[in-house]
């Protein structure tokens, strides 16, 4: 258990949050103070109060605790990969262990074999793409003896196919070694893959943290993800894939139609976005949308300004969100209770 209490004049912080296992986000604008937090957390930055947990006692400014960065077992992984251009990849890996204490170094191997850096071992920095030398970086990181992963922006500086290949590397991580990861990020499409707990930051305070699903099928947070951004997560599992390339999900509400592969049996949170799913009160019939869900109204809210709102859903038990007009919820008379279908064009649904 990740738990953070402190207060700080310059940067200007104000911070309490506590987070389980799992990859915990630091979500917000530029200069919000996520990196920071962070900083704190690692020992690089020494709040003037407050209280630091991370499995053992980090920091306490009232008992006059403040483990040093070598001692804190936090692998810190920067923007920048900041190897040492003068070893090998191997040497690289290797430089961490030296400052882990006994018992505390994973399974090189196995840690290498997640990574993919088997092939990378007898390579140089300078040869290394930008998403290669960032894997070094994390195994270096977790093989200094790490109980946790503090990422700062680590694929802020690659481009897209670089940033999905970093995630699918930090989910394997996740789920396989079970290591807590406290990850800053600016971009929401990193935080829905990855994270489990989200903590919303802005103006060096946290406005929200919690569970992830529960913080974006929040209607009232809406505009600190962006009205386009907003919406929820479903969870499914894949029951088949099809000929024409769509792969058959399940969730609790029906079947549900991906537009990319995934392993039969996997288990997925897919991403739908408020703005991309239209309702109808009765179950629309020829229609090129593919996804179309029973669903309950549960709460209207209204756009402060603008023709516009946001319909909270209920999906089986699943929350689900829609952005509609207010002329769209006059005509079709949406009130709490009211039964409606979310159809959801399939090539809409990221997972």
């Amino acid at each position: 258990m990740l738990r953070v209490s402190l207060r700080h004049r310059a940067p200007d912080l104000e911070v309490d949050f506590q987070a389980p296992g799992g990859i915990t986000a630091l979500f917000g604008p530029s200069g919000a103070g996520k990196t920071s937090v962070l900083r704190a957390v690692a020992g690089l930055l020494t709040p003037e109060q407050g209280r630091i947990e991370a499995g053992d006692l980090l920091f306490d400014h009232s008992a006059r605790v403040n483990l040093p960065p070598s001692r804190r077992r936090i692998g810190y992984v920067f923007q920048e990969p900041r190897l040492f251009p003068h070893l090998s990849v191997a040497q690289n890996l290797r430089y961490g262990s030296r400052f882990a204490a006994p018992g505390t170094v994973p399974d090189a191997a196995r840690l290498i074999e997640l990574l993919g850096l088997g092939p990378l071992l007898a390579r140089g920095i300078a040869g290394l793409s930008g998403g290669e030398a960032q894997r070094v970086a994390i195994g270096r990181a977790i093989l200094s003896g790490a109980r946790l992963l503090a990422l700062d922006e680590p694929m802020a500086a690659l481009d897209a196919p670089r940033r999905a290949e970093i995630m699918t590397y930090l989910e394997a991580l996740r789920d396989e070694t079970g290591l807590p990861m406290l990850l800053v990020s600016h971009a929401l499409e990193e935080v829905i893959r990855l994270a489990s707990t989200l903590v919303l930051m802005e103006g060096g305070r946290v406005r929200r943290a919690g569970p992830l699903a529960d913080l974006l099928a929040d209607p009232a947070l809406v505009p600190a993800f962006g009205v386009r951004e907003a919406g929820a997560l479903l969870h499914v599992v894949v029951t088949g894939a099809d000929p024409d390339g769509l792969t058959r999900v399940q969730a609790k509400a029906g079947p549900l139609f991906l537009p990319h592969p995934a392993a039969m049996g996997a288990a997925l949170r897919l991403r739908v976005r408020a703005a991309d799913v239209t309702l109808a009160v009765t179950r629309p019939e020829g229609l090129s949308a593919l996804n179309i869900l029973p669903a309950t109204v549960t709460r209207l809210l209204p756009d402060a300004e603008g023709p516009g709102g946001t319909v909270l859903l209920d999906c089986a038990g699943a929350a689900l969100m829609a952005r509609v007009t207010g002329r769209s919820v006059a005509a079709l008379g949406l009130a709490p209770g009211r039964p409606v279908w979310a159809v959801i064009k399939a090539l809409s649904v990221a997972a």
